[in-house]
């Protein structure tokens, strides 16, 4: 059977917070909303943009979609590339295609977005598929993402009993969306949130470095 990986993007491939974090900002001044604090904002990197919009600063659905207008001005050509691989990843995604395991990505970043990420950093060809969010909004939530992810691999053939998928991501809405499947995932600690944050939100292991994570992944598929 294939084992498979779904990894998140953002925080646990690349770490995109400068560009973020400043399209973040470039749409709260274009809507003439006063910034948060840098601590505030920190915690806006992972969950998916409806969700801080939303839920942070109570907009409603019309005020939702022009926020995120904005950000994608200034996101599209200029942000998604302040953003660097973090150690390590090129080495282990390497190491786990000679694996022979199959990857594929379950970002709340646009598909399109993820897509150009991956290829500027030469990464994209690790993945049989770059699963991402909608740029509609119909497909937002980690778990719709998961669940796009899961059926386009199986319409290529590539399925297996969700105990041999595992996901690993860096905040608990990775966490949380896989395992509303069942699958088990991994958190890492090198990007947005907190050994605590994971492992409250049922992580079964938690990476410092790719190198662990590496041994994580290696044998046969954790237990959820």
């Amino acid at each position: 059977m294939s084992r498979i990986v779904l990894f998140d993007l953002d925080g646990t491939l690349t770490d995109s917070a400068p560009g973020i974090v400043n399209c973040l900002r470039y749409a709260l001044d274009e809507m003439g909303i006063e910034h948060p604090d840098d601590a505030t904002i920190a915690t806006f990197l992972g969950p998916p943009l409806k969700d801080t919009f939303g839920g942070y600063f109570g907009m409603d659905e019309v005020g939702i979609d022009t926020a995120i207008a904005h950000y994608r001005v200034r996101y599209h050509d200029i942000g998604l590339f302040e953003n660097e691989v973090y150690p390590g990843i090129p080495e282990l995604l390497e190491q786990l295609s000679d694996a022979g395991i199959t990857m594929a990505t379950s970002t709340s970043k646009p598909t399109v977005s993820a897509t150009r990420i991956l290829k500027h950093f030469d990464l994209a060809h690790h993945f049989t598929f770059i699963g991402g969010a909608s740029l509609n909004g119909e497909r937002n939530s980690k778990a719709e993402v998961i669940a796009h992810t899961l059926n386009a691999l199986g319409s290529r053939g590539i399925e297996s009993p969700l105990a041999f998928v595992t996901m690993v991501g860096d905040r608990e809405h990775d966490i949380l969306g896989a395992a509303q499947f069942g699958i088990p995932g991994i958190g890492v600690l090198w990007g947005y949130g907190s050994r605590d944050e994971l492992e409250s939100a049922g992580a079964i292991a938690v990476a410092d470095d790719a190198g662990d994570l590496r041994r994580l992944l290696d044998g046969p598929p954790p237990a959820p």
